[in-house]
């Protein structure tokens, strides 16, 4: 899939509610379930927008996003006192092996679904490790979101995780997105 950024100049279209219509903050939290003594990582943060709704329900909340000007954004709309911005790609995580409880992925999952991404999110997610993912699907008609060339399947995001040691816990496929909750 390629690899592409969202345009800073854009990036007030992120906190708009429609994004709702696509996930649910109840939605989203069910796939991972945190717990309040949980370090989590939000995977392409953005601006946050779910990132807020998650950190509630955390003790940590790292904002993983390529895009320092995100973070940037973020700050200035005002971020949780116990959310740490992170700027990094998923295949090179500064965690240390384990360090995190869980990790979600909100309409990011196509942007960084390769080998060296799974095997660092296998590296830093401990055993028993969560992982929540929304994203748009290759069956969506591509009105929203990324073109359909550059999306996965359910059925193959599913096989990818398993191929990378995660058990599939939760999957479901709708009209533009899927779910799917996975474990270490």
């Amino acid at each position: 899939m390629g690899f592409h950024t969202y345009p800073i100049e854009r990036a007030d279209a992120l906190e708009d509610s429609w994004r709702y219509e696509f996930c649910s903050t109840e939605e989203l939290l069910a796939l991972f379930d945190p717990d309040p003594e949980d370090v989590v990582a939000d995977l392409g943060s953005g601006t946050g927008f779910y990132t807020d709704d998650v950190a509630p329900y955390a003790e940590t909340v790292h904002a993983v996003d390529v895009q320092e000007a995100m973070h940037d954004y973020y700050r200035e709309k005002g971020m949780p006192e116990n959310v740490s911005p992170t700027t990094a790609e998923i295949a090179d995580l500064p965690f240390a092996d384990g360090a995190l409880d869980a990790a979600f992925s909100t309409m990011t999952y196509h942007e960084f679904a390769d080998d060296d991404s799974l095997a660092e999110l296998v590296r830093v997610l401990g055993s028993g490790g969560r992982l929540g993912i929304v994203d748009w699907s290759a069956a969506g008609t591509g009105e929203d979101g990324p073109a359909l060339d550059e999306r996965f399947s359910l059925a193959d995001a599913v096989s990818h995780l398993e191929d990378h040691g995660f058990e599939t816990v939760h999957e479901s496929a709708r009209r533009e997105t899927f779910t799917l909750a996975a474990r270490r």
